[in-house]
């Protein structure tokens, strides 16, 4: 597990193995149930039962429910992150579409395949500063994403690159929601316009 990773809202982060071990059985248990029941139905209880971890060792790592969210949405966001700058690494795409094209496509892939992404992702309802005490959570995401892309967005000014990046990420957000509402493993319709907004905007923007 990564421990420089933003944790939520937690009492502690696991050190041994064993304890890492339930700290990810934990979360996987949450997201299961995320996926069955949704999120207004998540007890802490129900998540120790299903991770088979006593209640005790739960309230150890986890103060609330709310804890337990905010770390599967800090994992979630480091999986992302790490999937995006791999595929940034191998693959090397030139210009912002490149960019844009790996960042929509890895977030579609987690939406289709991540157990509770598609009701938790970097996020709730609700829970606005989950990630960072002190910014709004697509906030936070977009300051992980401009640093993680800057080098491969032709040196702009950090200020002008943070705004592009901050209102790109607002818009990706609001029609990659539709995509997935449209159809459940997202409209392929909604998620090529999607990328055409984000590339007209951001290469408009940073050129």
């Amino acid at each position: 597990m990564n421990q420089d990773r933003p944790a939520g809202t937690l009492r502690r982060l696991p050190v041994q193995k064993r304890s890492a071990e339930r700290f990810e059985r934990l979360l996987d248990a949450c997201a299961e149930l995320l996926d069955e029941a949704g999120y207004a139905a998540l007890t802490t209880k129900e998540v120790a039962r299903r991770a088979e971890v006593p209640i005790g060792t739960l309230y150890q790592f986890f103060s609330d429910r709310e804890g337990l969210i905010g770390a599967l949405a800090a994992r979630n966001l480091e999986s992302f992150l790490e999937r995006v700058a791999n595929r940034l690494e191998r693959e090397k795409p030139e210009g912002i579409s490149g960019i844009v094209d790996v960042t929509v496509d890895e977030f579609v892939t987690m939406r289709r395949t991540i157990t509770g992404f598609g009701v938790v992702d970097f996020g709730a309802a609700g829970q606005d500063h989950i990630l960072e005490p002190t910014l709004d959570n697509n906030t936070a995401v977009a300051g992980r994403l401009r640093r993680l892309t800057a080098s491969l967005t032709g040196g702009q000014d950090d200020a002008e690159l943070e705004i592009a990046v901050r209102v790109a990420l607002e818009c990706a957000d609001s029609v990659l929601k539709l995509a997935f509402r449209a159809d459940p493993q997202g409209d392929s319709h909604l998620i090529a316009e999607c990328k055409r907004v984000l590339n007209s905007y951001l290469n408009d923007r940073l050129r």
